[in-house]
């Protein structure tokens, strides 16, 4: 480095894991290799693919870490690198190529270790050296790098206007926080006319930090400059509109870095808060004011009481619960026993994900149905209102899918999955791209339609030109929806035909209808229509399933084999399974999964 090491440097390299371990002298030799440089906020660090060529240490600001992004999509931020981390110690050892992206959340100073630089400490501290690189092949075996990164700790809260209460949004806020740390709250009169060692000692000083814009323009930029993400805050009752003030701002520089976007808010988290009037929800506000700020990557948060500032805190900090539902006909009752279980044990759901009937059972618990109306609900929804009863000629399935159609619609209106109260997603399978939709906004009754398509069953949905069937098809178990999310832990239900179907009869056509007749009450002999589709239909998922068992913190398989698929009228039966299976997985060792260490 040009100038002469600090104590504040050698203070943060010893802190690491890396380097901790070095002598005075290595670590000046090490600090004189080292190259300080100022990364502005918005531009990348390195991107996914490129060669390793050098080891980072954040001095200070933050850095998001991005996954790869999918084909037409964008890339979602996995984490937040703080301050004090370093990172790309592994490709400098090994010299692979960089796996994920790296971005400035916020202007940051790092200093870097070249490859070069590291060969010549090899060469003149090789004991040393080789400390540091066995550091960082442990941190690779032991899973430690995703402990690397951390959810946001700064956020500035941006109301649309005065009439917006951020000051008690942020009061509420930081009461919630507080249960995982110190919360600090920054306002104008408190930081206008700081340095930046002033906000560092603050932010340091920590776990999360507040910046309140109180209107004043120069001060929300300031908000905007410090923050992980941004939360911002509008009046559901009142028109949407467009932002009054630009939420991204183009920084020069950034926009010549290796010619990216100079929209340095672009990776940072986006969370539309929506406060709802005293006593009553205002339906269709969610996507009025999504589709108004023109903003895909922006996730929504419905603010009614205090319950839901406590799901949001949650849900910034990494210590929400996500949970899965898989598909299985019949059998996803148990999934109504599951929830019983866990609102019993105290388990805030604040994220649902389903598949087929879990899609549905999931929507229920997304739209906050208590277990008296959840039960309620499925039961003349799925049992008594017979949805599978209207066959016709099977051109395309053997029902006509109306009847389903109209019980989902009777069951949830048609309000938007945005208006549930609960982040909800479904899945199902477009069969013109051949590829697995999650859907997160809509229509809540055409996507849970889509999602429980069974296909020789029920007709696919047709919309936009595509072809939708159920996700089970492709995806039963869409836990890996929730991995590019900062979830505390994930409990999935699967719940999926994975029992063989067998037969009991040698035979390569079916035989003359009264013989079929004649032997209708011998189920074993050849399954019928409905399991072999099912089956035929979910069969490509169950591989898939296996390995997104994995991804989950708490894996249930209720033991359902002696309940079918079709089996409607075991529904009271079902439940009771579902509910025995997650009590004794909280009684039991699996119960640890409750709390991810954070």
């Amino acid at each position: 480095m040009d100038t002469t090491p600090s104590a504040e440097l050698f203070a943060l390299l010893k802190r690491t894991e890396v380097f901790g371990h070095l002598k005075s002298h290595e670590l000046d030799a090490l600090l004189q290799e080292m190259a300080w440089f100022w990364l502005p906020g918005g531009a990348p660090l390195y991107l996914a693919g490129e060669a390793s060529d050098a080891l980072y240490l954040l001095r200070s600001g933050s850095l998001g870490l991005f996954g790869v992004p999918s084909i037409g999509g964008t890339a979602h931020m996995l984490g937040v690198i703080p301050a004090g981390a370093t990172l790309g110690e592994l490709g400098l050892i090994c010299g692979d190529a960089r796996s994920h992206s790296v971005r400035a959340l916020r202007d940051s100073e790092l200093l870097r270790l070249s490859r070069a630089s590291f060969e010549r400490l090899v060469a003149r501290h090789p004991l040393a050296m080789l400390g540091a690189a066995r550091v960082a092949v442990e941190r690779l075996l032991h899973g430690a790098r995703a402990g690397a990164t951390s959810p946001p700790r700064t956020f500035a809260i941006l109301p649309f206007d005065a009439g917006v209460d951020a000051r008690g949004f942020t009061e509420e806020l930081q009461r919630q926080l507080r249960a995982w740390g110190d919360c600090a709250v920054i306002d104008a009169h408190q930081g206008r006319d700081r340095d930046t060692a002033w906000f560092a000692a603050r932010e340091a000083g920590s776990r999360f930090v507040l910046y309140v814009d109180d209107g004043d323009p120069s001060w929300r930029r300031l908000c905007r400059r410090q923050a992980d993400a941004l939360l911002l805050l509008v009046d559901a009752a009142h028109t949407a509109a467009a932002w009054p003030y630009p939420v991204r701002e183009d920084v020069d520089t950034a926009s010549a870095w290796r010619g990216t976007s100079g929209d340095y808010t672009h990776h940072r988290p986006r969370h539309l808060v929506l406060r709802h009037p005293r006593g009553k929800f205002i339906y269709g506000a969610a996507h009025a004011w999504r589709r108004e700020l023109g903003d895909g990557e922006l996730q929504h948060h419905h603010w009614r009481h205090d319950a839901d500032v406590a799901r949001v805190a949650r849900l910034l900090s990494g210590h929400s619960t996500g949970l899965v539902l898989s598909g299985g006909g019949a059998r996803g009752f148990a999934q109504i026993g599951v929830i019983q279980a866990m609102r019993e044990s105290g388990i805030t759901v604040d994220t649902v994900v389903g598949t087929s009937i879990g899609a549905i059972i999931g929507a229920g618990i997304a739209y906050e149905w208590d277990d008296a109306k959840l039960r309620e609900a499925c039961r003349r929804a799925l049992v008594d209102g017979k949805p599978l009863a209207d066959w016709t000629l099977p051109l395309v399935a053997l029902t006509r899918g109306a009847r389903t159609t109209m019980l989902l619609r009777e069951a949830f209106g048609e309000i938007d999955i945005e208006d549930l109260p609960i982040r909800f997603a479904c899945v199902s399978a477009d069969l013109t791209q051949g590829a697995t939709v999650v859907h997160r906004e809509g229509l809540l009754w055409r996507w849970l339609r889509a999602s429980s398509a069974v296909p020789g069953i029920l007709p696919p949905l047709f919309h936009g030109g595509h072809v939708y069937v159920d996700g089970a098809v492709i995806n039963n178990l869409p836990t890996d929806v929730l991995t590019e999310e900062l979830h505390g832990r994930v409990i999935a239900v699967d719940i999926g035909a994975d029992d063989t179907l067998r037969a009991g009869v040698d035979e390569a056509a079916s035989p003359p209808l009264p013989v079929v007749w004649a032997e209708r009450k011998r189920r074993d002999w050849r399954p019928g229509a409905f399991s072999i589709l099912v089956r035929a239909g979910m069969v490509n998922s169950e591989t898939g399933s296996t390995r997104r068992r994995e991804l989950a913190d708490l894996a249930l398989r209720p033991d359902m084999h002696s309940i079918g698929m079709f089996d409607w009228q075991q529904f009271d039966r079902a439940i009771e399974i579902g509910y025995r299976c997650m009590r004794e997985a909280l009684r039991g060792p699996a119960s640890s999964a409750q709390e991810k260490p954070q």
